[in-house]
């Protein structure tokens, strides 16, 4: 039995090529997290989730789920903060990973959000060696984003849902609005 790995994951087309790498590439026992309080609205967030269970069903990965959908709370947190609302968000998802982790046993923790070239790699790497320090598990920091072409073509051979936002309403919003505004 390999060194065990808490993997948060924000999705299951995220997930994916990373997962397959870690596998055949290193010794991990790799158990996922679901803990997504940044996706809306409630249907994305059902998609997402709904996408990763069946993918842990079919390829047999054990997944902790921290299954909460609080809009209330994240508004709450980036309210007013709206630049600063990816450090907040990380920060809270890979925080509530690192208590798992370590209450679990865990050698590692890390997050798919490494995988995607749309996430800020230094601050991610930045909080999660951060966290690792004050509870004691190790933050696995891989630049997945090598995977990317994979990733998205693994993911469309098995039909899976493939979001076109980060989460949040604000990323909906800077995704959809500037094609919204040119058709004005």
């Amino acid at each position: 039995m390999g060194k065990k790995l808490l993997m948060h994951i924000c999705c299951a087309p995220c997930l994916i090529a990373p997962y397959e790498h870690l596998k055949k590439e290193s010794d991990f026992d790799i158990t996922g997290f679901w803990f997504n309080p940044n996706i809306h609205p409630f249907l994305e967030y059902k998609k997402r989730r709904d996408t990763l269970k069946d993918f842990s069903e079919t390829n047999g990965l054990k997944i902790i789920w921290k299954d909460e959908y609080n809009l209330e709370d994240f508004l709450r947190k980036a309210t007013f903060r709206e630049e600063n609302r990816c450090r907040m968000c990380y920060y809270d998802r890979l925080k509530y990973t690192a208590i798992v982790a370590r209450k679990g046993k865990f050698d590692y923790f890390s997050s798919t959000l490494l995988y995607s070239k749309f996430q800020k790699h230094d601050l991610m790497k930045e909080i999660g060696e951060a966290l690792a320090k004050e509870y004691g598990v190790k933050f696995l920091y891989q630049d997945f984003r090598e995977y990317w072409k994979e990733g998205i073509t693994l993911s469309k051979e098995q039909n899976m849902y493939r979001q076109q936002y980060c989460g949040c309403i604000y990323s909906e919003k800077e995704r959809y609005w500037k094609s919204y505004d040119k058709l004005k």
